[in-house]
């Protein structure tokens, strides 16, 4: 009877889920393998030790890319798990035996599965025919001409116009993840033969990373910006609040720069990168500003809105440009990379403006 009573309920197909609990702890389990000396000779010995991390694996991949559902507790497990592999190609001055796994394959396998996954679900969603055949530099000068002063959102006038403080604190929390650690994955793509984009991509990364100098390296404003308010400013300190739509951000450019087949894809969401960042920042710093914060306190947005304007057009007419008539058959490729980050960026945007709005709600 059983049995027959499953046969009927076949039909109606249900994605399996976690609570957000039991995905915590499964990031906490995962952490635990990711430090575990010679995890796998460990694994090969005893592979019941990462069972059930797998098993949330699989289940949070059905729950958050399947066509039935898109599960945010499970888009969120996937993203840290991703993120946790992908920090370990950047050097954080911490404990050498956290770096014992970073070329495990089991760490690798881990990274493929998700990635293919959620790789193929984000290109679902934009028709990849319409970038065939299409006048490139002109589609570039459009989007850039739109994007460097776009319209006025929702989210945008509430920073400007009505965020306390509270809500500009949960803010700096989440956008420091990447802001301590500004650029790095740019210097993931600069190995190799040296040419006019090469030097102008090296020139980026040098002014992000103040000339070599800590005083005035970017992420050191944004630190600044953390002491002004008395907030933590060790690097991850408030990564626990962090929506899983920023680091899915993050985690698109570890892999687009670790790619080298995806370059011209990264030079396009950089350029939107470079170039969307005065407009928004104009609207945090405006929020400073109404707040009577202090300078320091506002000194990294500042430093964007005078500097990355410029970086876009070098982007644009130094790099974007040039490329295309070195790369005439694939130089498609910027546009898609370029419409793809916006995507990404326009998603985790309304991610932290929920995340902000709650605090202030719950004030």
């Amino acid at each position: 009877m059983q049995g027959d009573i499953a046969t009927l309920n076949a039909g109606a197909k249900t994605t399996p889920t976690l609570t957000a609990t039991k995905y915590d702890e499964q990031v906490q389990q995962f952490v635990r393998l990711l430090e575990m000396e010679d995890l796998d000779r460990q694994l090969t010995v005893q592979p019941a030790i990462a069972s059930e991390f797998e098993r949330a694996i699989a289940t949070a991949i059905e729950a958050a890319y399947s066509e039935e559902s898109s599960d945010d507790a499970a888009h969120l497990f996937l993203q840290r798990v991703l993120y946790r592999i992908n920090r370990l190609k950047l050097f954080w001055y911490d404990d050498l035996r956290r770096y014992t796994n970073e070329r495990s394959p089991y760490l690798r396998e881990i990274r493929d599965r998700i990635e293919a996954v959620w790789q193929k679900w984000e290109m679902s969603h934009l028709n990849l025919t319409a970038f065939q055949g299409i006048d490139i530099r002109q589609a570039l000068l459009d989007r850039v001409a739109v994007d460097l002063e776009p319209p006025l959102s929702a989210d945008a006038q509430y920073f400007r116009d009505r965020v306390g403080e509270a809500g500009y604190r949960r803010l700096l929390a989440i956008a420091s993840l990447d802001g301590l650690v500004e650029a790095s994955q740019l210097s993931r793509t600069l190995g190799g033969v040296a040419n006019e984009v090469h030097s102008v991509l090296t020139r980026l990364l040098v002014e992000e990373y103040g000339g070599g100098r800590l005083a005035r390296k970017h992420s050191s404003h944004f630190t600044t910006m953390l002491e002004a308010l008395g907030m933590q400013t060790e690097p991850e300190a408030y990564l626990d609040v962090v929506p899983w739509e920023v680091l899915a951000s993050i985690n698109h450019s570890f892999l687009l720069t670790e790619r080298k087949r995806y370059f011209l894809r990264y030079i396009g969401g950089l350029l939107y990168g470079e170039l969307s960042v005065p407009s928004g920042f104009r609207n945090f710093r405006a929020a400073g500003e109404r707040l009577g914060l202090s300078a320091n306190a506002m000194s990294y947005w500042d430093l964007h809105i005078k500097v990355d304007e410029l970086h876009g057009r070098w982007m644009l007419d130094d790099v974007a440009l040039p490329l295309i008539s070195q790369y005439p058959d694939d130089a498609w490729e910027m546009v898609l990379g370029y419409d793809r980050q916006k995507l990404f960026s326009d998603r985790a945007g309304a991610a932290v403006a929920r995340s902000v709005r709650e605090v202030e709600q719950s004030q």
